[in-house]
């Protein structure tokens, strides 16, 4: 196989590399270097799909790799994030917030796996919504922000994932 082939994986890679260090910063409370490598996977994230495509290298297995990556990196790592920078106070109701959160995601990508396009893409990609919960917690980091708002915006974005109301054309 050639070279060319792998470098899409590579960038995948590298997005896992990034929800997982963005985990352990969680663990760490470091919370805005979670959150800013949050937003830099879903840089790589948007990369890798364009060098497959630009070096005619798409593949199932390439497909199949990016939403596991993007499970971590975009549903899981900003789930805890969320959950312990705001959401812990909660208690039980914080934790499936975020369970909640994690599970809307890895419907929403094993359904975008098995989906027939027509040019429209339903719910709201995790690489979105990932996005929007770690800008979330950057801004709360220096503003006051409403703990409940947030607790709603999680739930809205897990449903805005899987809402077949929601749709978004294909680019």
């Amino acid at each position: 196989m050639k070279v060319k082939a792998h470098i899409p994986n590579m960038f995948t890679f590298f997005n896992l590399t990034l929800g997982i260090l963005a985990i352990v910063s969680i663990i760490n409370e470091s919370y805005t270097v979670s959150a800013l490598l949050i937003l830099v996977a879903a840089f790589t994230d948007r990369l890798d799909g364009q060098l497959a495509r630009k070096l005619d290298v798409e593949s199932e297995l390439g497909k199949e790799l990016d939403s596991l990556c993007d499970l971590i990196s975009f549903g899981v790592a900003p789930a805890v994030l969320i959950w312990s920078f705001h959401l812990a106070k909660f208690g039980v109701i914080g934790i499936l917030i975020m369970v909640i959160f994690a599970i809307s995601g890895a419907y929403r990508l094993a359904r975008y796996n098995i989906m027939e396009f027509e040019g429209v893409y339903m719910g709201i990609p995790i690489t979105m919504c990932g996005g929007i919960l770690a800008l979330i917690t950057l801004y709360s980091i220096n503003y006051q922000t409403n703990v409940h708002f947030i607790g709603m915006m999680t739930l809205f974005l897990s449903y805005s994932m899987i809402s077949k109301k929601i749709k978004l054309k294909k680019r």
